[in-house]
């Protein structure tokens, strides 16, 4: 139960560092290609999915740790 709990760790890290790569400094994805130069900027469609996603998995992430401490 250990090991897996240690594997999910792994796992749920590299796709955390992933997600946060993917999204950008501080910029929307369109201004990580060369567009955007707006100050302030809403996420919408892509952006909003990474953004949820990346949140759910760091929930994950601390529950999995919390529960592999106990165990």
């Amino acid at each position: 139960m250990k090991e897996f709990l240690l594997i999910v760790n792994l796992v749920l890290s590299i796709i955390i560092t992933a997600l946060i790569l993917i999204q950008g400094k501080g910029a929307g994805l369109g201004s990580a290609w060369g567009g955007g130069g707006e100050f302030y900027h809403t996420r919408r469609g892509l952006e909003k999915v990474i953004f949820k996603t990346l949140i759910v998995c760091v929930i994950l992430f601390m529950l999995v740790s919390i529960a592999n401490f106990f165990l």
